[in-house]
């Protein structure tokens, strides 16, 4: 007997997709639970950008800053408009 061309039966192949229903209301593609540690890591980020520039340049990072809370402020404005 040669096993090279023995038939597998269809019960022992593995299936060639996988039917898997997510659970309502729950997309698997969306990690819900990073959320709140990549905004403490953008805000760690920022902080450092602008004290490693102050420490170069103080008026660089007034303007940094000035900059960051203007756009802020604007956003705000314009997404309760």
């Amino acid at each position: 007997m040669n096993l090279f061309l023995q038939e597998i039966p269809a019960s022992e192949r593995a299936p060639k997709t996988v039917q898997e229903t997510p659970a309502p209301g729950k997309d698997p593609l969306i990690a819900h639970g990073l959320q709140k540690e990549q905004y403490i890591g953008i805000v760690g980020l920022a902080i450092a950008l602008i004290a490693a520039v102050g420490f170069f340049s103080r008026r660089v990072e007034y303007a940094i800053g000035f900059a960051f809370f203007l756009s802020v402020i604007l956003i705000a404005f314009f997404l309760f408009i």
